[in-house]
């Protein structure tokens, strides 16, 4: 379900979702803890997929977040990207990363994106200043309704471990994936991964996800879902090509013509506020490059309001 009747957009001004507090044990948190979230950046569609990154590294060097993470669909595991890769990760220390699908296009592998990328595994755990961080891996093969195209799935045996990282872990949780774990086109096990998690509500705090390219939250079983903008553009796809930029940047990068792209940089900061008892994701607005999805005719009823060029505010209060 959308909480629809309390939650409105807003790129500036803060929203308030109110949550039981029962739901969380923030003891293991002294201070408020930040995380500097960037989805699809997608380098390899992009020309300037690196003055994005310049700009989420300039701001997360400025506010000295507790830790980073992108979200998938980044740029090729290769050394033609090694600049943007590198960027990234010297942003901050703990630099995390998730597997996206399109980051194994053009032959790349999920063992190139661990090494290359800097990776402990294609899912983790990690714990940052009293915080589980738990990174999931959406790409599995298994899923019984897989029809074809990109796999979206989490199999029996990443479902067994993330069981087992949650009923041992003494730390507050937040679950991060690429592809969403609820709302439009979520893994095809969703409504497994719903109960999973809704059997552990009480230990996880916000469940974030990249790969829709929209603004969007959902509660379901006790816990949110949010999903987070795409760093550079929405997709609409063969039917509606055009030209944003000039003909130069489209004959480079024709993929450009398929998208509606924002024209800065979208990111955002995550903050664990466990003296004031909120959550927040800081809102960050842009505008579209050329014609938005609408004017072109892109239709999408159900989505009219997440297809657009920001990221909310967001302030989950605990009562």
């Amino acid at each position: 379900m959308k909480r629809r009747n309390f939650l409105q957009r807003s790129f500036q001004g803060g929203l308030a979702i109110s949550l039981p507090a029962w739901m969380y044990s923030l003891a293991s948190i002294e201070k408020p803890v930040s995380i500097g979230l960037i989805a699809d950046l997608h380098q390899d569609i992009m020309h300037d997929g690196p003055i994005r990154m310049q700009a989420f590294a300039d701001y997360m060097g400025n506010s000295q977040p507790d830790a980073i993470i992108q979200m998938g669909d980044f740029a090729y595991p290769n050394e033609k990207n090694r600049s943007v890769i590198d960027l990234f990760n010297s942003c901050h220390e703990n630099s995390l990363h998730i597997i996206g699908n399109h980051d194994t296009d053009s032959g790349h592998t999920k063992d190139q994106c661990i090494d290359i990328w800097g990776m402990p595994g294609r899912y983790y755990s990690k714990v940052i200043s009293g915080l589980r961080l738990i990174v999931l891996d959406g790409n599995e093969e298994g899923s019984p309704s897989h029809k074809g195209g990109y796999v979206s799935y989490i199999g029996k045996e990443q479902q067994q471990w993330l069981r087992d990282e949650l009923e041992s872990t003494t730390e507050p949780v937040i679950i991060f994936s690429h592809q969403p774990l609820a709302g439009t086109i979520a893994v095809d096990n969703a409504g497994e991964m719903q109960d999973l998690l809704g059997s552990f509500s009480d230990k996880i705090l916000l469940a974030l996800n990249g790969h829709s390219h929209i603004d969007d939250v959902l509660y379901i079983q006790g816990n949110h879902y949010v999903h987070i903008n795409s760093a550079s553009y929405y997709w609409v796809g063969g039917d509606y090509k055009h030209e944003s930029y000039s003909p130069e940047i489209h004959e480079k990068h024709p993929w450009i013509s398929s998208t509606c792209p924002y024209r800065e940089a979208l990111f955002t900061m995550l903050t664990i506020d466990p003296v004031q008892k909120k959550i927040l994701i800081e809102g960050r607005s842009s505008s579209w490059v050329g014609a938005s999805p609408f004017e072109l005719g892109f239709e999408r009823v159900e989505l009219k309001d997440e297809i657009v060029p920001g990221i909310s505010d967001r302030v989950f209060a605990m009562e």
